[in-house]
């Protein structure tokens, strides 16, 4: 059966103030204009206020300020987004594993799994390996050797975890996701490549999620370190030996090279390319796209990239661009022959 909340159990959930009926039986959440009787919605962003003052929610969450457009009971907060994140959370889906290890997981006889813990149909836990309490693995997960998973930590599926990596308590794996995987390390003898052997591991702290498909490459010496409170979106590429540091976020499609150090506290948009051996600076943001190829020693906003145009304009543009460097010595050439010329003192 669906759980259902008072609109003042919300409140103090969200530490959000009441204004109207405590008593308001909430049994879910949607959007301003979808909502319905019973549900509770937000209101954080000025272009959809066209859908506040016609909402059927039984309650918006909102600031103080927009109070005066909302038709119905309100939670009024200084940060409407963190108060719905909570909400969210009161009526998310719990699926948890029952304690226990599934008939056909394959768990090695000297690892350590905790009797809270639960092992799904179909996954590996390799020698030495540690699984904490109240650790899920879900369905067809492999585990490596000596492999440490804390307290809570989730699996959701399909994740491989390979030889040698910690994952701190509280964290969350989404499925397909491959941490500890290679380094991408070569060396060139005479046009081939040779392989260098990649004898580090990762590191990851408490409270991480890791988005589906991402992968995280274990150190060439030294481990890949991903710190406490650290949030990775789907399709991310970590190499080898980077080190993210507390409570920063990174959206997917980002690729971070090898031996990059982020600061705490940082934002890396979609789709960011970041060269490897620099160093971003703590409460670093890079708007997406944007490409870093040199280290960013100060905090702040940065963007690198080109914003889309008609495709007419953008060859237009282009075409300029090549003879920047022509231009460039021209420009400096007639700079240089003013700056010769005679000056007329009449």
């Amino acid at each position: 059966m669906a759980r259902t909340y008072t609109l003042a159990e919300l409140a103090q959930c969200t530490g959000a103030q009441l204004r109207g009926d405590g008593d308001c039986v909430i049994s879910g959440v949607e959007s301003l204009n979808g909502a319905g009787p019973g549900q509770i919605s937000f209101f954080n962003n000025s272009k959809y206020r066209r859908y506040l003052a016609d909402t059927a929610a039984s309650a918006v969450i909102l600031r103080p300020e927009d109070a005066h457009d909302c038709p119905c009971s309100a939670l009024l907060t200084d940060n409407p987004y963190l108060a719905w994140a909570r909400v969210t959370a009161c009526f998310a889906r719990q699926d948890r594993l029952e304690p226990g290890i599934h008939p056909t997981a394959v768990v090695h006889a000297l690892a350590d799994v905790h009797e809270s813990a639960a092992v799904a149909a179909g996954s590996v836990v390799g020698e030495g390996a540690m699984l904490g309490p109240d650790v899920q693995v879900g369905p067809h997960c492999v585990i490596g050797r000596n492999v440490i998973l804390g307290r809570g930590t989730r699996l959701v599926a399909s994740v491989t975890v390979l030889d040698g990596v910690s994952i701190g308590e509280d964290c969350l794996i989404h499925p397909g996701a491959v941490i500890g995987s290679d380094g991408f390390g070569l060396a060139n003898d005479q046009g081939r490549w040779e392989k260098v052997a990649q004898l580090g591991s990762v590191t990851i702290g408490n409270n991480v999620e890791i988005g589906a498909n991402t992968t995280i490459d274990r150190g060439a010496i030294h481990d890949t370190v991903i710190a406490d409170g650290v949030k990775l979106d789907n399709q991310i590429q970590v190499a080898h030996n980077v080190e993210i540091g507390e409570n920063t976020a990174i959206a997917a499609c980002t690729g971070i090279s090898g031996s990059t150090r982020i600061g705490a506290g940082c934002t890396l948009a979609g789709g960011v390319g970041v060269v490897g051996h620099i160093e971003l600076a703590d409460g670093v943001h890079v708007s997406g796209a944007s490409v870093v190829s040199r280290s960013l020693k100060e905090p702040g906003v940065y963007t690198g990239g080109v914003l889309a145009m008609p495709h007419k304009t953008w060859q237009k543009n282009i075409a300029r661009i090549k003879q920047l460097d022509d231009m460039a010595r021209r420009l400096r050439k007639l700079e240089k022959l003013l700056a010769d010329a005679p000056q007329d003192k009449s």
